[in-house]
């Protein structure tokens, strides 16, 4: 996986700083033959997806952190070692464009509205939208198995924000994702 040059770290704290008025898209799925009743404990790998440079950055602390909330939340007992659950993150950023043409208002042909159309050859406005995307991945893998059992996805544009901004916009993306969780401990 390619990395942009703003770096994995960054690249999740810019992304879920996005915080548009609409939130980021969340999409989630799971492994239907995994048994879920089975697990109660959950851990984190020795290497997360967000520390790519080699050691802990502020993303994934803050990312730990929001996880951990919400899985004992959930009843899961958190353990530094033999957990049932991994959970792993990643992230990316991408350079988006979205193109979009509408007819130019043209004032002087408004005459011809509610009795018959123009020609179709009069000028468009285009409109060029260039914002970075980022994406979130929340991954819970079975530790005996070593299988990905559910996996939660959060895509946004990014946006600026403050360093305290960044981590109230982690915290509140993962709730998002993991509101698509529907499992609980031994349940």
């Amino acid at each position: 996986m390619k990395v942009s040059k703003f770096g994995l770290p960054t690249a999740c704290l810019l992304f879920l700083a996005a915080a548009c008025a609409s939130g980021p898209r969340i999409t989630a799925d799971y492994d239907r033959s995994a048994d879920f009743t089975s697990y109660r404990s959950f851990g984190f790998p020795e290497r997360l997806g967000t520390d790519q440079a080699g050691y802990e950055s502020l993303v994934t602390q803050t990312l730990k952190d929001a996880v951990r909330q919400q899985m004992e939340s959930r009843g899961y007992t958190y353990a530094e070692a033999g957990a049932d659950l991994l959970v792993n993150f990643n992230g990316r950023l991408a350079r988006r464009t979205d193109v979009s043409q509408t007819p130019a208002a043209l004032p002087y042909y408004g005459y011809r509205r509610g009795i018959y159309g123009g020609w179709g050859g009069y000028a468009y406005e285009t409109r060029v939208d260039q914002y970075v995307e980022g994406t979130l991945n929340i991954d819970i893998v079975d530790a005996r198995r070593k299988q990905l059992v559910w996996e939660g996805v959060a895509v946004g544009r990014v946006g600026n924000k403050t360093s305290q901004d960044r981590q109230a916009a982690l915290r509140s993306a993962v709730t998002e994702v993991f509101a698509k969780y529907p499992f609980r401990a031994g349940g």
